[in-house]
């Protein structure tokens, strides 16, 4: 099973591992000393993969408005078979919910499309920054990785910044590690942990509704919101530096990036968006609503349209009044 997720790893490593050298050459050449030439060359991998995502980070800012957006339908459909625990009831709630996400286009599963495509890039980085010790050392099933040899390994090995090699971690599998590893990782776990608190705090605080704060998915992210500096810290210090920087990088593309979409492109009913909206009135021009298709009128067209078999009575025009019979003789 592993040796079949580093053969699926492989392609990603590779080019992972062109993308990083080919910095280090620009970072080479403008003079940077070898260790920062390493270190700003994860930095550049990570702007290059956070680049590559931006279409998917799109649909998922697309599809967490619909997501927003039919809620008040979503409510209603579970408070119409609240209570109702049987078989049938629960299979007719789900296909009613089904069908308000095809008609709307909306994918629950979108917003995770991000965090599951990025999840490669970071498992095929933290096996080629913790195996290059082995690869300099000619370990067997060690091989180059493209322009990563054995001597290149070593170099990227050997290489520190503050005096901390990028290969290190805090704790370290048959060795001690030096303290300015310990400074250094204790201060890159602690930024990590950091950015990721800030991004979700005002994202909770400043782009969702107040209805959607109080229902048992917010209470869950606001337990998490004080948990992940805790996974942060027991997990980080396992990390290489090398690993630990690609991670701060993408929170603070994450961090930028979300306060940017909170400014710009609010959820409906937030404080951020009634905030984008007043700087719009200021400057004399209106906000542009958000509508999703399959929603509102369309819904009642399609509740009153005449079942089948049934013929259709014209509606608003006044009937002509029936002409008395006449009298015969």
């Amino acid at each position: 099973m592993i040796e079949f997720f580093n053969t699926l790893l492989f392609p990603i490593k590779l080019g992972e591992a062109w993308v990083m050298y080919a910095w280090h050459w620009l970072f080479d050449k403008i003079g940077l000393p070898t260790g920062w030439a390493w270190a700003m060359s994860i930095v550049g991998l990570t702007v290059i993969v956070r680049v590559l995502l931006i279409p998917l980070f799109v649909r998922q800012i697309h599809s967490s408005r619909r997501m927003q957006l039919i809620q008040p339908e979503m409510q209603k459909i579970q408070k119409k078979y609240k209570g109702k625990r049987d078989p049938e009831a629960q299979k007719a709630q789900q296909a009613e919910i089904m069908d308000l996400y095809r008609r709307t286009g909306t994918n629950p599963f979108s917003s995770c499309l991000p965090i599951l495509i990025q999840s490669p890039f970071f498992f095929a980085l933290f096996q080629l920054l913790n195996n290059l010790k082995a690869q300099a050392e000619g370990k067997p099933g060690h091989d180059a990785i493209g322009p990563i040899t054995n001597t290149v390994a070593a170099q990227i090995e050997s290489s520190t910044i503050f005096g901390a090699k990028l290969s290190d971690a805090f704790i370290m599998q048959g060795a001690t590690s030096p303290l300015s590893t310990k400074i250094l990782t204790a201060i890159l776990i602690i930024l990590m942990s950091a950015t990721t608190f800030t991004t979700q705090y005002q994202l909770m605080r400043k782009n969702m509704p107040a209805s959607a704060l109080d229902n048992p998915f917010a209470k869950q992210q606001k337990v998490l919101l004080y948990l992940m500096p805790i996974f942060f810290a027991i997990s980080g210090i396992n990390f290489p530096i090398g690993v630990l920087l690609y991670w701060l990088t993408t929170n603070l593309w994450t961090m930028g990036q979300q306060f940017y979409v909170i400014r710009n492109m609010p959820a409906p009913g937030s404080e951020a968006e009634a905030r984008r909206r007043e700087r719009l009135k200021k400057r004399g021009k209106d906000m542009e609503e958000l509508t999703v298709p399959g929603l509102g009128s369309d819904d009642e067209v399609l509740d009153d349209a005449p079942k089948a078999g049934q013929r259709q009575q014209p509606k608003g025009k006044k009937r002509a009044k029936a002409q008395p019979p006449k009298n015969r003789r």
